[in-house]
């Protein structure tokens, strides 16, 4: 799954959450969705790797700086 399909079911999932939230219970049975801070990190991931390119390179966010003239 691409970082856009992924950052489209994390939205879905983060939305479940606000609307439904974050657990609930039918008789017997509970059911507790994701924890909101994890999506909100996760969402924030794939935005950056999305506006990077994609890459999944540890270094996508470095930038080199060249000072001459000492």
């Amino acid at each position: 799954m691409n970082p856009e399909e992924m950052l489209k079911e994390v939205n879905e999932a983060i939305l479940k959450v606000l609307v439904g939230g974050q657990s609930y219970r039918i008789g017997s049975r509970q059911l507790t969705r994701a924890d909101a801070k994890f999506l909100y990190d996760m969402r924030n991931d794939l935005m950056t790797q999305i506006s990077s390119g994609g890459g999944d390179s540890l270094l996508d966010d470095t930038y080199v700086a060249v000072f001459d003239g000492r």
